[in-house]
């Protein structure tokens, strides 16, 4: 299984990998010594740590907001969920962190009714991927689901221009056996700069009227290279995976929740405290 490691979608994650004895099978100690070695902390200024859950966390509330008020993300050990959100921490901290505080900023404001814009978060927490690019024609390739002109026609000046970072963790860990169905929700940032701290700044400027209708959807297993079907034209023909751009009766084309973005967020269910931060 580490074997599938090597995958050009784990590259965010490669130097922390590297300083784990056994990458698959790290503990909360060896976890924490590489955020405290980085000097981690979430917006309210603790310093981030992971720990195993417990019942007494509950008496901080809700899961994002037990996060942003202690620095505790709890982290079951032996599960893969967990440790790719960990290791989202470690390779994301801007971004995972203003992700947080977005949350906590707007739980108190919804009155216990969860709200769209907490949607499109949960979306990006889990399933979401960071497409940094200057190459606008290919952009408008990518929202208009112009998958086989994007990336079999394009593919070389794809592989120049524009580069993938996964972040949502529910993907990483479904990344482990790779199906072209997998899809991101993602956020554009420019090519050449640094793309946690280019997206956590994105995310501050998001308006709390946003929804996941407002993300771009992405097959990040059509990335030329990222699977063996990507070395085929007819790989891109397969509308199971590559699907056009709907039409809504109102004629708006919305971006729509790509397949495995909404199993992310089913998946996200499993993580301690995300009944609370996905049922609202």
């Amino acid at each position: 299984m580490e074997t599938a490691l090597a995958h050009p979608i784990f590259r965010p994650l490669r130097a922390s990998l590297k300083q784990l004895a056994a990458p698959l099978g790290a503990d909360l100690e060896q976890m924490n010594a590489l955020a405290e070695s980085a000097g981690l902390r979430v917006k309210s200024g603790k310093p981030l740590r992971f720990v195993a859950p417990t019942a007494a966390a509950s008496s901080y509330g809700d899961y994002e907001m037990r996060v942003f008020r202690t620095g505790c993300v709890e982290t079951r050990p032996d599960n893969r969920h967990d440790f790719f959100n960990a290791l989202a921490w470690l390779a994301f901290p801007a971004t995972k962190a203003e992700l947080n505080a977005l949350h906590a900023g707007e739980i108190p404001l919804e009155r216990g009714r969860r709200g769209r814009f907490r949607d499109l978060l949960t979306l990006l927490d889990e399933g979401g991927a960071i497409v940094a690019c200057d190459d606008r024609a290919l952009i408008e390739m990518l929202r208009e689901h112009r998958w086989k002109e994007l990336f079999w026609s394009n593919r070389v000046r794809v592989r120049q221009a524009m580069q993938v970072h996964v972040l949502g963790h529910a993907v990483l860990e479904q990344a482990l056996r790779p199906w072209p169905g997998i899809t991101c929700k993602v956020m554009f940032v420019a090519a050449d700069v640094d793309p946690d701290e280019s997206a956590c700044a994105g995310l501050r400027g998001l308006s709390r009227t946003a929804t996941p209708r407002d993300l771009a959807s992405l097959p990040v297993f059509g990335y030329p290279g990222w699977s063996a079907g990507s070395e085929s034209e007819v790989f891109y023909d397969d509308q199971r995976y590559f699907r056009p751009r709907a039409v809504t009766s109102a004629g708006r084309m919305p971006s729509g929740v790509g397949q495995a973005a909404a199993v992310a967020v089913r998946r996200a269910e499993e993580s301690p405290g995300s009944a609370e931060r996905d049922a609202g």
